[in-house]
């Protein structure tokens, strides 16, 4: 069973920047995708970006596309999460998740089985 632990996040300013970062247990980190969701208060959760299990493949929602950029090294079993220009909407808690099948591609919330606990950002105007 693989944990994911998520750190890194904070209260901002409006425009300030953070950095997420996961760290996963498991030799087998590789061979997944892995992906950021958030949920504010009151909504959904929400798919932000993800990253194929070679690092060749990323995909970003539109609300984040320019500002947030996902990487992950391999080596050391983390993804993370660079977030640039950051606004009030983009307020919310910050889980990262691992894809439930081996080389498998997806943006999908059900195709993620293996989650964080999740870590606050905070932006305030």
């Amino acid at each position: 069973q693989v944990q994911l632990v998520e750190s890194g996040g904070g209260l901002v300013q409006a425009g300030g920047s953070l950095r997420l970062s996961c760290a996963a247990s498991g030799r087998t980190f590789s061979t997944y995708t892995m992906g950021w969701f958030r949920q504010a208060p009151g909504k959904e959760r929400e798919f932000v970006a993800a990253i194929a299990w070679s690092g060749s493949m990323t995909s970003y929602a539109d609300s984040v596309k320019g500002r947030f950029t996902i990487s992950r090294d391999i080596a050391k079993n983390t993804v993370g999460l660079q977030m640039n220009s950051l606004k009030p909407e983009d307020t919310a808690v910050y889980y990262c998740a691992r894809s439930r099948q081996l080389y498998y591609y997806s943006t999908l919330l059900s195709e993620y089985g293996s989650w964080g606990q999740g870590t606050q950002v905070t932006v305030s105007s």
